[in-house]
């Protein structure tokens, strides 16, 4: 039987701020992110299995990506919990805005890396996490493989 990768894509809104760091960026300003997950396993060959023929179902995958990161992120700003932001979080916060704390820098680098956490923990144990990518802007993103991270 044949190892088939399928992806999902989705998107959502989210803002954050990078302490000490010497650009634009440093400011709080937010992105469009595009996150693709591709995920691996053998189709269903049980002829009277209702998924019979997929790997996972799309729309399985959808809600533990919906529930993990977007429902999460989408329209959230996320601070470094380290740093000074933590004074402007709970400002956000007593403001009713949606502040997510995180114990790295916001970067799109470690935010797949949380990301590839959050999901490899829900998903079916039959189905691998193969990778993913987070496209903050049309002509950069950070990608997360398995493989890599063996």
């Amino acid at each position: 039987m044949s190892f088939i990768r399928i992806t999902k894509q989705f998107t959502f809104e989210t803002g954050h701020a990078l302490y000490g760091y010497d650009g634009k960026c440093r400011n709080v300003h937010g992105h469009s992110y595009k996150l693709s997950v591709t995920v691996i396993g053998q189709p269903i060959t049980d002829k009277n299995h209702v998924k019979y023929g997929m790997v996972i179902d799309f729309t399985d995958l959808k809600a533990i990506v919906k529930e993990e990161v977007v429902d999460q992120f989408d329209h959230a700003t996320v601070f470094n919990q380290n740093t000074p932001h933590v004074e402007l979080a709970k400002e956000l916060e007593q403001r009713g805005h949606h502040v997510i704390l995180v114990d790295y820098q916001p970067t799109s680098e470690n935010l797949v890396i949380d990301y590839a956490e959050r999901i490899k923990n829900r998903l079916p144990q039959n189905i691998k996490l193969f990778s993913l990518r987070l496209q903050e802007t049309e002509s950069s993103y950070a990608e997360w493989f398995a493989s890599d991270n063996l």
